[in-house]
């Protein structure tokens, strides 16, 4: 069972690292656009109310004194105007803010916009506080978990990214990083058994149905995948980018994480009934394991349904308003990919529970009983 296994898994480690050298971005890195803004830090040390064209009287706008922490003058002092509308923020004196300066006379306000607040010392803190809930209930298998989390983002960071940008396929990428992040962190976290190539099996499989599952919706419903910040991607880079692939490849990766969640679950289940009761037989190991499951995929297809409603959540209610029927939102270009992109990954996501369990089933029967206690 073991050399089958290896037989399966080692092609496919294979076939991903010689995918990773055939799309590995090239060449220099592509320079930002020329519109683009330099981030310049800065605290506001007062803010009174203002008119937004001076000397009109009709007020609207607050005057922000802004020091300058950082960028080509830092420690000088200009002032910015910020309308006051209910679609911009509110900012006090005392806040750290982030400024872009468009490259111009550094001693013109006109040069500098007002574009955001300071938020790293918030999400230091709280990537601490989530490092350590980590490992506080994980121990050294959370040390593990959150070296994998790591792992992830230099893929994703150093590999996927410059590699679409590049011009490479977007789905081809997706695919072999996702394969990438799969064994890396699987095996990392799990270590290497028959139990962990059991789930990155059923994970592989069910990656596979959700990539050719994808590309037939996406055809069949005419998606183009050209949302506003694809859009303003291709306008930024000057070049094409294959839209629906990029859209594709954010189901892979969107996919995969909930995936490593369910098989890894349904593995463990399997492994510990068989301890539980060493002369379980196959189809009994399955049964019970499959009652597990069927919870579990109930409570993640949900939580997958949730996840993208909760992120499209400002483009539904901008949809209620506009007074179309809930036919006509639904099949519209932004809505519909949101569901193919929801479906198409339940999908996958309700289908891994069989597959991983019957693998495990046969597995874990045939190991022994030394084995087991790993």
């Amino acid at each position: 069972m073991r050399i089958l296994i290896a037989a399966l898994l080692v092609p496919c480690a294979l076939a991903t690292l010689v995918g990773v050298a055939l799309l590995w971005p090239g060449g220099p890195a592509i320079a930002p656009p020329a519109t683009a803004q330099q981030p310049v830090q800065g605290e506001i040390t007062a803010a009174r109310a203002t008119d937004c064209s001076p000397g009109s009287g009709e007020g609207g706008c607050v005057a922000l004194v802004v020091r300058m922490t950082d960028g080509p003058l830092p420690g000088r002092d200009l002032v910015q105007v910020v309308p006051v509308e209910p679609g911009t923020p509110t900012f006090g004196v005392g806040d750290d803010i982030v400024l872009g300066y468009s490259g111009g006379d550094a001693t013109d306000p006109g040069s500098y916009q007002v574009v955001d607040f300071q938020r790293s010392g918030a999400l230091v803190w709280l990537t601490v506080l989530f490092a350590a809930a980590v490992v506080l209930l994980g121990r050294w298998r959370g040390l593990a978990a959150l070296g994998a989390l790591v792992l992830s983002f230099v893929v994703l960071l150093g590999f996927v990214l410059p590699a679409i940008l590049a011009g490479a396929n977007p789905l081809a990428v997706a695919v072999v990083g996702s394969c990438l992040i799969m064994f890396a962190v699987l095996y990392l976290t799990h270590g290497p058994s028959a139990r962990t190539s059991t789930a990155v099996l059923g994970t592989l499989a069910s990656l596979a149905l959700i990539g050719v599952l994808g590309s037939l919706f996406s055809a069949v419903a005419r998606l183009t995948g050209l949302d506003d910040q694809t859009t303003t991607l291709i306008a930024s880079l000057g070049t094409g980018v294959d839209a629906r692939g990029l859209l594709l490849a954010g189901v892979v990766i969107g996919a995969l994480g909930v995936l490593d969640d369910v098989t890894v679950t349904q593995t463990s289940a399997v492994w510990e009934l068989r301890r539980a009761d060493p002369d379980m037989s196959t189809a009994g190991l399955f049964t019970a394991a499959m009652r597990i499951g069927r919870d579990h995929v109930a409570s993640a297809v949900n939580t997958l349904v949730l996840a993208y409603a909760g992120a499209s959540l400002p483009l539904l209610l901008l949809f209620s308003l506009s007074g179309q029927s809930l036919g006509d939102v639904a099949t519209s270009q932004a809505v519909a990919t949101e569901i193919v992109r929801t479906l198409v990954g339940s999908i996958g996501l309700v289908a891994s529970v069989p597959i991983t369990t019957a693998l495990a089933a046969v597995v874990a029967r045939r190991e022994t009983p030394e084995a087991l206690r790993i």
